[in-house]
């Protein structure tokens, strides 16, 4: 694999400036802000994503308004009470998008957060203490723990809410390959670590966060 310096000359030469490149790149939250951010948007974050899957954004966040009403802000301890014959009543709601499966798992969501609030205090406490060198542990955990965030609903997830994170896109995926780092996209946890690898190492030499080292390396592959 190519060393960051490699990285950096070539986005220069693509955008033609520090400025224009910067002007580019994402800033993560900090820590701080991870941990202060309530757990009512941290569920409505998710359910944001999870109904975005597959779905035009526009669409999705032109309803949100309606989503934020019918679900109680995305209070976790209110949403977590709402059974089956509630979730029957919404998909009559024509403001909705009536998906049902998708409309299930915001109380399930609701109930892994409070899970992750009763071990750590928070659910943003589990996001800013999670170390970005280990993201794709992360990855696993919301997955795992989660409903519906798999795939790369996890790592969509996590750069909305502000966390440091790569997203293995088509585009980075690509460049991955280029640098030989995998030969496929990365769903095996050997191909993950090798990713996250590759991304400490670009971060031990530039400083820079991965979401920004995720967006250079997507800009490497020429279209």
């Amino acid at each position: 694999m190519r060393d960051y310096q490699w990285l950096h000359e070539y986005c220069l030469n693509r955008f033609g400036s520090a400025a224009a490149l910067e002007a580019r790149l994402p800033q993560p939250k900090s820590d701080a802000e991870l941990r202060a951010l309530s757990d009512d948007r941290y569920l409505s974050l998710i359910a944001l994503r999870v109904f975005r899957a597959g779905l035009k954004h526009s669409l999705v966040d032109a309803k949100w308004p309606a989503f934020e009403q019918v679900f109680f802000g995305f209070d976790p301890q209110k949403v977590v009470l709402m059974g089956a014959e509630h979730l029957e009543r919404l998909m009559q709601d024509a403001r909705l998008i009536r998906h049902l499966g998708k409309l299930k798992s915001v109380p399930r969501n609701a109930q892994f957060i409070l899970d992750v609030q009763k071990d750590k205090g928070s659910f943003g406490a589990l996001i800013g203490d999670w170390p970005a060198t280990d993201i794709v542990g992360l990855w696993k955990y919301l997955a795992k723990h989660g409903n519906q965030l798999g795939g790369l609903s996890a790592p969509r997830f996590l750069r909305m809410v502000g966390k440091d994170s790569f997203i293995p896109t088509d585009d980075m995926v690509a460049a991955l390959k280029a640098q030989e780092i995998i030969d496929k996209a990365p769903t095996s946890q050997k191909d993950l670590a090798l990713v996250q690898a590759a991304f400490n190492k670009w971060h031990a030499q530039s400083g820079r966060p991965l979401c920004q080292l995720s967006v250079m390396l997507a800009h490497t592959v020429n279209h």
